[in-house]
């Protein structure tokens, strides 16, 4: 993970079935540059979902910062046609949509639309008090190098007016972005170190 082209720390993602239909998908990131290593900040997001055809249908997200002068905690779950948001300190609620994905794994449903050939789609995301309907669309072919490799990858762009999300796609070896550059919440870039899958 990269802040303004410096390195900020390391992610680790990963994808298992924890029975009865069910699949968790964490990310740990560990703070090892810049104010991220200072602070000791780490970041844990885990998100439980239900595969609804190939989209990665939300059933619950945690969101925990750990560092050594700020914690802050997130945690949505869908109960019946109801999401609850419980923010640190603050608690929201509103209604489902069917097939909702959340920011965690939003990544992960894009590389399985864009490995089943869609060239747009469209996403209802739960966020901290309401359901947004993101849009995202292939602009594209662009060579892209990162540490685990130099690749023909997909672009893809979100396309509505928050246009703060690019990836790169190698849909045929990767179900996740081999890059990922967010300007939301920071001049973020997440690039693809290693890959191991059962």
């Amino acid at each position: 993970m990269l802040q303004g082209g410096d390195p900020l720390g390391d992610a680790t993602i990963t994808l298992k079935s924890v029975g009865g239909g069910k699949f968790e998908y964490s990310n740990q990131t560990k703070g090892t540059g810049g104010l991220a290593a200072a602070v000791g900040a780490n970041v844990t997001e885990v998100s439980q979902f239900a595969w609804s055809g190939t989209v990665p249908a939300a059933i619950s997200y945690h969101y925990q910062l750990d560092s050594s002068f700020k914690n802050k905690t997130r945690d949505l779950t869908i109960q019946g046609n109801t999401v609850q948001v419980q923010d640190t300190k603050k608690a929201y609620s509103y209604a489902a949509v069917p097939n909702m994905v959340e920011r965690n794994t939003l990544p992960l449903a894009l590389g399985v639309a864009l490995a089943a050939g869609q060239q747009q789609v469209s996403f209802p995301v739960a966020v901290k008090q309401a359901v947004e309907n993101q849009t995202f669309k292939v602009s594209g072919k662009e060579k892209v190098t990162v540490p685990a490799g130099s690749f023909e990858a997909q672009r893809v762009d979100r396309s509505d007016e928050a246009a703060t999300f690019s990836a790169w796609y190698v849909p045929a070896k990767y179900p996740v972005p081999v890059k990922l550059a967010q300007k939301d919440g920071g001049d973020l870039t997440l690039e693809l170190v290693s890959f191991r899958g059962k």
